[in-house]
């Protein structure tokens, strides 16, 4: 089964109260956006935003620029669905992230929970070479840490501490800070991870 054949499969069989990445209300990455202190013109992607609802909480508060991406149409549907009318106002994207080819940059590239999901050398670099291209300004990246789980969704995944997330972005991203977080799941388990806030270091590049 490929990956995409298995995240259809997933938002296919399952309700968000039956997957574990599921959140009432996206606060870190809420507060990492506010931090940035920017209008409610800048351009944000949510990398891996399957049906997620960070992006009800950005349209609520007024930001006018959001695009979704996942490697799952039925996620996008779910959340369009979800979002009624107001999903006019959103741009979907379906894609796996290693062959995202944007044709814009944004201010704000917040990824919760995809970038773990890529294992491979290979993977990982056509990340950051993707990301290097499209982010402007900044980037929010959140996976499972050290001492979080070693797989999701039946998947194998890659843990980070804020010694290797920053390794692998210095290039061309600042570090601004780094958080740890337990997220509480709907059947009430416990997943740890970290949150680091990047700043582009050439942003006109």
């Amino acid at each position: 089964m490929t990956n995409k054949n298995h995240w259809e499969n997933v938002y296919e069989t399952k309700n968000p109260d039956q997957v574990s990445w599921t959140q009432k209300k996206p606060q870190t990455s809420l507060d990492f956006i506010h931090s940035f202190g920017l209008k409610k013109d800048a351009k944000i992607i949510d990398i891996g935003g399957g049906d997620g609802n960070l992006v009800d909480f950005l349209l609520e508060e007024g930001f006018e620029n959001i695009t979704v991406l996942d490697i799952s149409a039925k996620a996008l549907e779910k959340a369009k669905k979800r979002l009624g009318k107001k999903a006019e106002k959103v741009q979907w994207i379906t894609t796996d992230i290693t062959e995202f080819a944007p044709t814009e940059t944004y201010d704000i590239w917040h990824d919760r929970a995809a970038f773990h999901f890529l294992t491979t050398p290979e993977q990982i670099s056509k990340y950051l070479e993707i990301a290097k291209k499209s982010i402007n300004k900044f980037m929010i990246l959140g996976t499972f840490s050290k001492n979080g789980p070693t797989k999701c969704s039946g998947l194998e995944i890659k843990q980070y501490d804020e010694e290797t997330m920053s390794s692998q972005f210095h290039e061309n991203f600042e570090k601004i800070n780094c958080i740890i977080e337990d997220h509480t799941t709907p059947f009430d388990t416990t997943q740890n991870f970290i949150f680091c806030a990047f700043k582009k270091l050439f942003p006109d590049k």
